[in-house]
């Protein structure tokens, strides 16, 4: 695995558990939670570009439906 710069999936500082994000230079994309950061999660660039082209059109709403903001 490249060295990797994480990127914390949140600007809150008050919450303790949350995702990271790096993108590895190699085409590659690296998630882990930070609670546990030895377990890595990979996929390529072009599905997660796809993953945020969906969040974006709200295609993963009904996952949050009923849950408080």
């Amino acid at each position: 695995m490249p060295e990797l710069n994480w990127i914390p999936a949140t600007d809150d500082e008050t919450m303790t558990e949350y995702l990271e994000v790096a993108f590895g230079g190699d085409g590659n994309v690296y998630i882990r939670e930070n609670i546990n950061p030895e377990t890595v999660v990979t996929t390529t660039e072009a599905k997660w570009e796809a993953f945020c082209l969906g969040v974006r059109a709200g295609e993963f709403d009904h996952f949050v439906e009923g849950l408080d903001d």
